[in-house]
């Protein structure tokens, strides 16, 4: 599947004001960067690298004033939803790699922790494994009803868990922390979700935020804000939670006066 993704940002600011961007896709076995495109106007030197997650980002410095910055890429994604498989077995901590170690804690946002008796007492007595992951989202996802501009930069999963409104990020960050307070390694994952294999949505769209599991020997992906397995999926950053992969983080307080994103399926005539 080729699809098109990309997005811009339009900011105000006082004074010029350094800025990271992670808003380009990242290269992994299942989906190929063909072209990316990178403007910024008025013109202004970019430097890219890479995090200590290995998420792509790109450094520049916001001018005083008005500005724009557009990126658009071409990638080619599998067409098919991703993997599952009920069977998939949850791992003693002893068990665990090192590596995964990490997302069993909690987080600036993913609070296993203040939640873990509502947790156990939930989900402690369920068949573990898959299966129990995929509960946790159920119940999330009815637990949640989606709504812009409930929460805020502030909010973690215990204010949501409380509240019982969220964005997507929130719908992650407590299903990542119900998982972390059973032991169950996971990270957060945000990136572009195309309706490519459905009808397009009746809002604008936005970056998404979904999770990623530890299962048997191998990472996941479970989505607690659609229930359901997507294909397209394009993988911008993983972390701990949204404050490791924040699509902007600014050096100063510039204002964000517009923001689009796009992610479209390419339909070739042939087809």
């Amino acid at each position: 599947m080729r699809l098109h993704v990309g997005c811009t940002f339009t900011y105000r600011a006082e004074i010029a004001t350094p800025t990271v961007f992670q808003i380009q896709p990242r290269p992994c076995h299942d989906l190929r960067v063909a072209a990316e495109a990178w403007m910024a106007d008025p013109s202004s030197t970019m430097h890219h690298y890479q995090d200590l997650y290995g998420n792509p980002c790109m450094r520049m410095v916001l001018p005083a004033g008005l500005s724009t910055l557009r990126y658009a890429a071409s990638v080619e994604v599998s067409g098919a939803p991703e993997e599952h498989d009920l069977d998939a077995v949850e791992n003693a901590p002893e068990d665990l790699p090192d590596r995964v170690l990490l997302y069993t804690l909690p987080s600036r946002y993913c609070l296993p922790d203040t939640l873990a008796d509502e947790v156990w007492a939930r989900f402690g007595a369920h068949p573990r494994g898959y299966r129990r992951v995929l509960a946790i989202c159920a119940y999330v996802h009815e637990h949640l009803s989606f709504r812009y501009g409930s929460t805020s930069a502030l909010s973690t999963a215990a204010d949501v868990n409380a509240g019982g409104f969220g964005v997507c990020r929130d719908f992650a960050h407590l299903a990542i922390s119900f998982c972390r307070a059973l032991n169950i390694p996971a990270r957060y994952v945000f990136g572009y979700l195309p309706a490519a294999d459905g009808p397009p949505a009746a809002v604008p769209m936005d970056f998404a935020a979904w999770m990623e599991v530890w299962l048997g020997d191998r990472w996941w992906t479970f989505d607690p804000r659609n229930n359901v397995r997507r294909a397209g999926r394009v993988v911008v950053g993983r972390g701990r939670d949204a404050a490791d992969v924040a699509m902007a983080t600014t050096f100063g307080g510039p204002v964000l006066e517009a923001m689009t994103v796009h992610a479209d399926r390419v339909v070739s005539l042939s087809s």
